[in-house]
């Protein structure tokens, strides 16, 4: 076989599949009979053994192109994929991620001599450091890249566990949970209990909290109220603080995803938790898995809101931060920014693997399997890197301002009293004494409900079943809801606000003339 040729076909033929015509509009999931097709090819559970016979690099390219395309969804080649957060993929992210499987280098040890990879990786970290305006390199020594945010929490929470417990352990004991274990290192502390205070935290929190030993039950929900639980109670968390015998992390929900608002209002607010942080030894982690590229809106009045919500985030000790969300990088991309790269080696030092080591001795870069979960990583930093070089700051952030332009279009549109779906949909949540605040702070996710309950139990599977765009499903105050998250880089602000508005008056329309 012709390899290049084989591969410059293979190339042509996906992107041909992939494609978008102008002036058209791609579905944003396949269709049932395409699924059923895509399942009528794969391998029978009774036929195991026939199916590795082997089909060849041809009939395997065509089985690929022709079956199992057709029945994937359809978010990378929408912009009305408006599910969970799920960006798309900037064109130059999917060239970089193609260059990336081309050579297909493992960026785990930097080995300056041999490839430049680890070099481009810390280049893209800096810069990302730079767009969202949290510092230089040196502020934040600990970088590295994950496969995404519930990768970058369990970072977090194991390095506040780990800066918690040793702070406390007296003289003479070194090591740390990552030498002595969570037992031993609690025990020599004399701790019983590591909590996580947060509010609205998202289920990851819980995740890592279970996968680092803290335990689900260590994560506590602080809201401020019930109106606006998001926030974070900071009496709430000074009162936890003063507990005897216990180490806190507080968790930091910079974008809670049902509502995409904000843990802390102000730089205020992230001063306040600092202060109390180092008084009481605690740990400040910053889930901002997609709230935190509010920093990188521009510089003006119109997202002047937005920017106040994440001041003061780069006084945390650890962030989380996603690529394949809304910086539109391909799966699965995530990045985790902690203040010393000594507490990431405490954690993750791969100990006694002389083959490991970079050669010619000490290096400044650390290699990145000694400071995250893993040994063999793709080389995630590229995309990012393409992004950040080919758009810039002004590209970045002209792309984010389509996005929260086109989430405040929907949130006003139905908020307004005076438009045509108040009447018929609620936007969520209410905040008791903000008028039009909901509206006013949207970011990239508007929360809202049909006001007929027989409509409001069928939205999502209407929109869903309609192929043209996708929310998701959700609930508040123990009632189904209907959720949007803007989050590609495809969005066109005018028509897409026109093309949902439109859609949601006529099933409203529809709903009541019995057209169901």
């Amino acid at each position: 076989m012709d390899v290049d040729a084989f591969l410059t076909s293979s190339y042509a033929r996906i992107r041909a599949r992939a494609a978008v015509p102008a002036g058209t509009s791609a579905p944003t999931l396949p269709g049932s009979a395409a699924l059923a097709a895509a399942r009528s090819t794969l391998p029978s559970p009774q036929d195991l053994d026939g199916s590795l016979r082997g089909m060849g690099a041809e009939a395997t390219l065509a089985h690929l192109t022709e079956d199992i395309a057709p029945a994937l969804a359809g978010h990378n080649r929408s912009g009305r994929y408006f599910g969970f957060v799920t960006g798309s993929t900037l064109p130059v992210a999917e060239a970089a991620d193609n260059l990336v499987s081309a050579f297909d280098n493992s960026v785990q040890v930097h080995l300056p001599e041999q490839s430049i990879g680890t070099e481009v990786e810390d280049a893209a970290l800096r810069l990302l450091l730079r767009l969202l305006d949290l510092g230089d390199g040196e502020r934040w020594g600990g970088r590295t890249f994950t496969t995404g945010a519930t990768a970058s929490n369990v970072l977090g929470l194991a390095c506040g566990r780990e800066a918690v417990v040793s702070a406390r352990l007296p003289p003479g004991i070194e090591g740390g949970v990552g030498e002595l274990g969570l037992l031993g290192a609690c025990a020599a502390a004399g701790l019983r209990e590591i909590q996580v205070l947060t509010s609205m935290g998202h289920s990851s929190l819980s995740k890592a909290a279970s996968v680092v030993g803290l335990g689900r039950h260590a994560v506590k929900e602080l809201p401020h109220s019930s109106s606006e639980p998001w926030r974070l109670d900071l009496y709430a968390v000074e009162r936890e603080l003063q507990r005897k015998g216990i180490a806190s992390i507080i968790a930091v929900s910079a974008g809670e995803v049902n509502t995409g608002r904000f843990a802390t209002s102000s730089a205020e607010d992230m001063k306040r938790l600092r202060e109390l942080a180092d008084r009481y030894n605690a740990w400040i982690h910053v889930d901002g898995a997609f709230g935190i590229f509010a920093r990188a809106l521009p510089a003006t009045s119109e997202f002047a809101r937005l920017r106040e919500f994440t001041a003061g985030l780069e006084l945390a000790d650890s962030i989380t931060v996603d690529g394949h969300k809304l910086l539109n990088v391909p799966y699965d991309n995530g990045i985790f920014f902690t203040r010393q790269s000594s507490t990431l080696h405490a954690v993750f030092q791969n100990p006694n693997a002389v083959y490991l080591s970079p050669s010619g001795g000490a290096s400044a870069l650390p290699s990145p399997l000694n400071v995250g979960l893993e040994n063999s990583r793709r080389f995630r930093a590229l995309p990012v890197y393409a992004v950040l070089r080919s758009e810039g700051r002004a590209g970045v952030a002209a792309m984010l301002a389509r996005m929260v332009r086109l989430a405040r279009g929907v949130a006003a549109a139905i908020a307004d009293p005076e438009g045509r779906l108040s009447d018929d949909y609620e936007l969520l949540p209410e905040v008791p004494g903000v008028d039009g605040g909901a509206a006013r702070d949207t970011h990239v996710v508007v929360l809202f409900r049909a006001r007929d309950e027989g409509l409001n139990g069928a939205l999502v599977k209407m929109i869903q079943d309609s192929g043209e765009w996708y929310v998701s499903g959700t609930k508040w105050d123990g009632k189904p809801a209907c959720r949007i998250a803007v989050s590609s880089w495809r969005v066109k602000v005018e028509e897409d606000l026109a093309f949902v508005t439109g859609r949601l008056a006529k099933m409203a329309r529809d709903w009541r003339d019995g057209a169901r």
